[in-house]
């Protein structure tokens, strides 16, 4: 099976630092009032696409094979992704097609058209636009990326978890949302190459639970919808690389209700004076379940992405 490994994704800061710069990590003493430790929050959504994926995308396009290049790529997802794919395929003058559900983000589908690529629009999530790419791969000879089964696009994200430890030596904990899982997996192969005692936390919507309930049963498994507002985590089936790395390395796993998913948006509003999607605000969601746990530790919070529709963003501010 394939995994990741400490040296290649420090490889992949060199390829990455052409293209991004490094994004914050911020302390915020008002937070950290309020929970009860050193808060401190790791923005991703600084970067151009507005989220940690493009670590990724970068990396992968870096060692994507000349041939490949020139024939395109294709993969599927609910926005991220897919704009990391997108703007990396742009900066290195690769065709990107992205396969994305049905009534996907809709600002996220125009930023996915803005950095370049063919979007096409199936199924009702995003298990069901999976499905579409593998057809379209055996049809047309594109290279399928899948978001949660290539080393190259881990070790790209993998990258923003080395940044955290050379500006905060002394983190005690890490809380990663994990959606495909990357970001966790990176955090995972860091912590364990520089302080095995680093605890890394995951983060999951109660609707789109499956590496929890795989982590918890030892066994992998399914489950029949993944209905919440972060759909950077709304995931229905773990995939065997990222999960055989998180239930080895995993600390704990939180889940979320919709409505602590959207509270964690309101206080990353608040006291960071950040815009956080669903996924990036499930990390500040999940402290405030933690506070006893993590007490007077230093801890980081990924902010993983800020992309959130308008549409939604009114509704969030609007329900109490």
């Amino acid at each position: 099976m394939k995994t990741l490994t400490f040296q290649d994704i420090i490889a992949a800061r060199k390829v990455i630092a052409r293209f991004l710069k490094q994004t914050p990590l911020i302390h915020y003493p008002e937070l950290s009032d309020q929970l009860g430790f050193q808060a401190y929050i790791k923005h991703e959504n600084h970067h151009p696409t507005g989220s940690f994926k493009v670590r990724g995308g970068v990396n992968f396009m870096h060692h994507l094979p000349e041939t490949q290049r020139k024939k395109g790529v294709l993969t599927a997802t609910r926005g991220n992704h897919g704009q990391s794919i997108a703007y990396a395929a742009t900066q290195f003058g690769v065709k990107s097609t992205v396969v994305v559900p049905h009534g996907n983000n809709p600002e996220k589908n125009s930023a996915m058209r803005a950095f370049g690529a063919e979007l096409i629009e199936h199924g009702a999530d995003f298990d069901e636009a999976l499905e579409l790419c593998e057809k379209l791969q055996a049809e047309g000879g594109l290279y399928y990326v899948h978001p949660c089964m290539e080393p190259t696009l881990f070790h790209g994200v993998g990258t923003y978890s080395l940044e955290i430890f050379e500006s905060l030596p002394n983190v005690d904990a890490i809380l990663v949302p994990i959606g495909g899982g990357s970001g966790c997996c990176g955090a995972i192969t860091v912590s364990k190459a520089i302080n095995p005692n680093v605890k890394v936390i995951g983060v999951q919507a109660e609707n789109a639970q499956a590496f929890y309930r795989s982590w918890k049963t030892g066994q992998r498994v399914e489950t029949d919808s993944c209905d919440t507002i972060a759909d950077g985590i709304a995931t229905r089936a773990p995939f065997p690389m990222p999960l055989s790395i998180i239930k080895k390395g995993i600390s704990d796993i939180v889940l979320l209700s919709e409505a602590e998913l959207q509270e964690g948006m309101r206080v990353a509003l608040r006291w960071t004076h950040n815009l956080a999607e669903g996924a990036g605000a499930a990390p500040i969601a999940a402290a405030h379940k933690l506070t006893e746990t993590l007490a007077g530790k230093n801890v980081v919070m990924v902010m993983s992405g800020g992309n959130l529709d308008t549409e939604t963003l009114k509704s969030v501010l609007g329900t109490r």
